[in-house]
């Protein structure tokens, strides 16, 4: 937000809070990217057998694009009489943000809940006898690591989707935090531009 005299302060914490959208925007694309790519091989991505939560990739449009546009705003310039209307577009970006990181937490985190798509052995579930790709985890696998090797393909695939997963629900919270504090400040930004202009 550009400084008004009622509201230096307000400049200073989107000064703060804009460059830490844009390393948590930045961060959350780079693992919704990984998610696509198990252990670092593209092959599953061009065989198909990436999972649909990864496919969505929620840390690229959600927490990425969408947070890190609102991060941009406190950059903008306008003229000086143009001080409440840089306020109303931080608000409106800010609002994006706030919406696309609650959609890449809900969404990471029933990916997390689901497990991975793998290649696993059907006998050890007892549902039979040979491998197929699926959804094996049904249940709370989360804290029985011995369960996670049920997984066959891709190798390591289970720390892979917990690992980022579980990063992508904690970089949206702190980006969901960080938004709605913009969003007050661009409120009062809002509120302090009128009254000047009275």
């Amino acid at each position: 937000l550009v400084p008004t005299p009622c509201y230096g302060q307000g400049h200073r914490c989107s000064r703060i809070v804009g460059p830490s959208l844009l390393v948590l925007g930045s961060l959350s694309v780079a693992a919704g990217i990984l998610l696509l790519f198990p252990g670092g091989a593209s092959r599953y991505l061009r065989e198909g057998r990436i999972g649909r939560h990864a496919k969505a990739v929620p840390g690229v449009w959600g927490g990425g694009i969408a947070v890190s546009t609102a991060g941009c705003a406190p950059f903008l310039r306008l003229r000086r009489d143009g001080e409440g209307r840089l306020a109303f577009i931080s608000v409106v970006l800010s609002k994006l943000a706030l919406l696309g990181a609650a959609s890449c937490f809900v969404l990471s985190g029933v990916g997390l809940t689901n497990g991975p798509l793998c290649f696993y052995n059907t006998s050890e579930l007892g549902l039979g006898h040979g491998a197929l790709w699926g959804y094996p985890f049904l249940d709370n696998y989360l804290y029985n690591r011995r369960a996670w090797s049920i997984c066959l393909e891709p190798e390591g695939i289970v720390t892979w989707h917990v690992s980022l997963f579980a990063l992508l629900l904690l970089i949206s919270a702190a980006e969901m935090l960080l938004a709605l504090l913009q969003i007050v400040n661009g409120c009062l930004g809002c509120l302090c531009g009128f009254c000047e202009g009275k």
